[in-house]
């Protein structure tokens, strides 16, 4: 049965709760034992996938289909175990399934209030998969003291009191700010966190306090007497020249050492930490540098880009160089030459995103990669502005466009070869969308597979011709148009198993351009980088040597 570690926060919000959790999880793994993180938020929407990327950042999605908080990602990247549904919750989801069980008459006529009902809800997801690991690390989202978080805090506190003694144990993220006039870090705002959290019941067993100095001893002491933790329990959380140092970090700190105690652990078991000591190496000790552009539409937000990044650091780590990112506003080349902005780039990046706003940039963009033959990775919209400008600029359909941008498709003013997906296989069933539909959770999601052609670039990047990648879209390239653009050198060299949905296309006479349909960056690990990321490094690393 797994021991239980729930992580708060306190004070101010991002000071990387998600982060320490997924490098307390590596830290576990490092030492033999198995992990699952989850992250349970107060926010009412059912799941973030209706959210504006500049309101929360990205989307992630798992392989069963999910569309989760960005957190996943750095437990997935950290730990290397695939996130589930299950691995993710909100208030939104929580209320609306014990509105379901009310409808349905599961209460039994009584009257449904957060205590029990709620409560029972959320102290059920927590158990979901209890027998399966060692340790399942729990973050709770937002601060304490946030009114919409009081469910979760009161479902852990109940939690932890219906489990034998032992078996669960409470980490509190706090804030140390230093005071510049007085040269002081102040525990104050540390001490009222934990106050307000023991004033609903839970007492925290480790703190993780955040700041840009080092704690000396008097104020580590001081924390830990008004906090009622141990002085070893007061672990620092310095700010890190690279994320990828976290693990290292909380090692020294002695976060891992610090759980294991707490759970009574003894002797513990020797940690392992080969894999973060390479990941370290190569990120602090370059050969090189390559600039990649990113053009895109939320790029005043980079967590609305989140993996894409860490994926191409990833790809930089597998190279031995150092991968300079720079933001591109997609709709600057709507009004501007983009030559003057991308030459000075060693490659090209077009992500993913919804709506009309800076396609036309995008294609542009495009178009100078493929003229240029500056290596390009398209992701999802970034490989549908690819078949369009293909088909505008190469196939003589000037009209192309698609659905999503212009409803007027049926009047034939313009030629869609991107079309709105209604129709497609899941496991083997098949599922239908309309245009009329909800727009959360509707889009094709998850872990698809895909069939690569013999020969092409990107069997060649993979290593087999078979893949799983995840995706999250509802438009589609339109397999109709997939001759007349094969026929001017566009490689559709990835379709869905059936040979319907084409998955990946790429220019034949070019030294490196792939689009993909589907979310590679999703599932890219600094420890095991994916195979596109990786490949587009190094042709971006080619193209510096070339210039």
């Amino acid at each position: 049965m797994a021991r239980f570690v729930f992580i708060t926060g306190g004070v101010v919000s991002s000071l990387g709760k998600g982060l320490a959790s997924a490098a307390l999880g590596s830290l576990l793994q490092a030492r033999g034992f198995s992990v699952r993180l989850r992250k349970l938020d107060p926010y009412l929407n059912v799941d973030p996938g209706t959210m504006s990327p500049f309101e929360h950042g990205e989307v992630f999605v798992t392989d069963d289909g999910a569309e989760t908080d960005l957190d996943l990602g750095h437990y997935e990247r950290f730990t290397g175990v695939a996130a589930r549904k299950t691995d993710s919750v909100s208030s939104g989801r929580i209320y609306s399934n014990v509105l379901e069980k009310e409808r349905r008459g599961d209460y039994l006529g009584k009257t449904i209030q957060v205590i029990p009902h709620v409560t029972n809800e959320i102290k059920d997801f927590i158990s979901i998969g209890e027998d399966e690991v060692d340790f399942m690390l729990c973050e709770i989202g937002g601060t304490v003291g946030d009114i919409e978080g009081l469910p979760f805090f009161e479902a852990i506190r109940q939690f932890a009191q219906d489990k034998p003694r032992g078996q669960c144990i409470f980490m509190h993220l706090t804030l140390l700010p230093w005071i510049g006039a007085s040269g002081e870090l102040k525990t104050k705002p540390t001490q009222h966190s934990v106050k307000e959290l023991r004033s609903i019941g839970i007492a925290p067993d480790i703190l993780v306090c955040r700041s840009d100095k080092p704690i000396p001893e008097k104020e580590r002491e001081k924390i830990a007497l008004f906090c009622n933790v141990r002085k070893e329990d007061v672990i620092a959380a310095p700010d890190l020249r690279s994320i990828y140092e976290a693990p290292l970090a909380y090692h020294r700190e002695g976060l891992d050492q610090a759980v294991l105690d707490a759970f009574g652990i003894h002797p513990a078991p020797a940690p392992n930490l080969s894999i973060w000591e390479d990941v370290a190496d190569r990120v602090f000790n370059p050969e090189g540098e390559v600039r990649v552009a990113i053009v895109g539409k939320y790029t005043q937000l980079e967590d609305a880009y989140k993996s894409i990044a860490e994926a191409l650091t990833h790809g930089g780590m597998a190279n031995r160089v150092r991968v300079k990112i720079e933001w591109i506003d997609a709709e600057i080349f709507e009004r501007e030459d983009p030559a003057p902005h991308l030459e000075r780039f060693h490659a090209i990046l077009v992500p993913g995103g919804f709506g009309e706003r800076g396609t036309e940039g995008k294609i542009k963009a495009v178009e100078f990669a493929r003229t240029r033959k500056v290596p390009y990775l398209g992701i999802c919209l970034g490989m549908q502005m690819a078949v369009i400008e293909a088909a505008r600029n190469v196939a003589g359909m000037t009209t192309a466009g698609s659905e999503e941008f212009d409803h007027e498709a049926g009047e034939k003013r313009f030629e869609p070869v991107i079309f709105h997906l209604k129709e497609w296989i899941k496991d083997n069933e098949t599922i239908a969308r309309t245009v009329l539909d909800d727009k959360g959770g509707t889009m094709r999601l998850g872990e698809y597979d895909a069939t690569l052609t013999e020969g092409s670039n990107v069997a060649s990047v993979y290593g087999t011709r078979h893949i799983k990648e995840r995706h999250r879209h509802r438009y589609e390239v339109d397999i109709k148009y997939r001759e007349a653009l094969e026929k001017v050198g566009l490689c559709f060299s990835g379709l869905s198993p059936d040979g319907r949905l084409p998955e990946i296309v790429e220019w034949k006479d070019h030294p490196w351009f792939i689009g993909v349909q589907f979310h590679p960056e999703l599932k890219s690990k600094p420890f095991a980088p994916h195979p596109l990321f990786r490949d587009f490094i190094r042709a971006a690393k080619d193209t510096s040597r070339l210039v």
